[in-house]
Parts: structure tokens; C-alpha cells; sequence
């Protein structure tokens, strides 16, 4: 990306934004847990790669964060592990930079943080993911994640 989208997400259209949105959770396995708000700071100042672990089929109906990396933790369909996750992590997160983990709601982001951390990467998760958790109608959207923060996002 050529310049920031928004210079600071707390005072920018970042939904909800908190103090606390700004800080490290621990976690098991991996560096820690991050808001969007925070990933999305750390991404937009260079010290971190944001990488969108969701399928090419989710990225391509529900949206995308233009400038992240597509690379999918599990393939659609049949959800099979991707075979050439470690190596193309390994190429697209520089040595020194960190890693966010991004997926739908934040659980398979888990997963990709802790394989990262194996790898050797400064890894971390992107809490409520893309979209966040389901409501009482079990729509996504409107409780957290990237999309509800007001982060920048595109759809085809």
C-alpha cells in the first residue's frame, strides 16, 4: 500500500474503538491476540504483513481487505489443510515483521498463528476476524470483527 488508509483508527470511523483495543491479549502458542483496530494500526505503519488465512471462495463472496495476503489456512471445498501454507508464509512475511492472522471470526486464525509461531514468525490473531461473531439470527456483521470496526474492506 502506497499511504495509510486512516492515519489513526480511534478517531477515524474504527467502530467502537477502545483504549483497550490497543493492547496485546495473551494467548497460547503464539504472540498474542490483537483487536482489527490494532492489527490494522500495526499494518497500515509497515510492522506487520496482514494475512487473510479465509478460503478464495469466502474472500470472494463476503469481501476482502484490499492489500492483505490471501493465504488460505484450509481449501474449499472439503476444508483439507493447504499443502503450501508454510512455504508461502515462510516468502510473504519478511524477516523482523510480524504476522496477523486473519479469518472469518477468528478461530482458524488460531490455528494458522500457532503453525506460524512453530515456523518461527511473530505471529498474532486477529480477534472477531472478518465478519465477528453470529447474532441471535446467526447473521455475521453487526457483533465485531474487521467489517464493523469501519476498517477498510471491498467486495466483488
Amino acid at each position: 500500500m502506497d499511504k495509510p488508509l486512516i492515519q489513526d483508527p480511534s478517531d477515524a470511523g474504527a467502530k467502537d474503538a477502545q483504549p483497550e483495543m490497543l493492547q496485546v491479549q495473551p494467548a497460547s502458542g503464539y504472540a498474542g491476540d490483537v483487536s482489527p483496530v490494532l492489527a490494522f494500526k500495526w499494518w497500515q505503519a509497515g510492522e506487520a504483513m496482514l494475512i487473510d488465512v479465509r478460503t478464495d471462495a469466502e474472500r470472494e463472496w463476503v469481501g476482502f481487505v484490499p492489500g492483505s495476503v490471501a493465504l488460505a489456512w484450509k481449501q474449499w471445498p472439503g476444508m483439507a489443510m493447504n499443502p503450501l501454507f508454510d512455504q508461502n508464509l515462510k516468502a510473504v512475511v519478511p524477516a523482523g515483521k510480524k504476522a496477523l492472522m486473519l479469518c472469518r471470526s477468528g478461530v482458524r486464525s488460531i490455528a494458522a498463528a500457532r503453525r506460524a509461531a512453530e515456523l518461527g514468525i511473530e505471529a498474532y490473531n486477529v480477534l472477531e476476524g472478518f465478519e465477528g461473531d453470529a447474532d441471535t439470527q446467526a447473521h455475521r456483521g453487526s457483533k465485531g470483527g474487521w467489517r464493523y470496526r469501519g476498517l477498510p474492506w471491498r467486495q466483488n
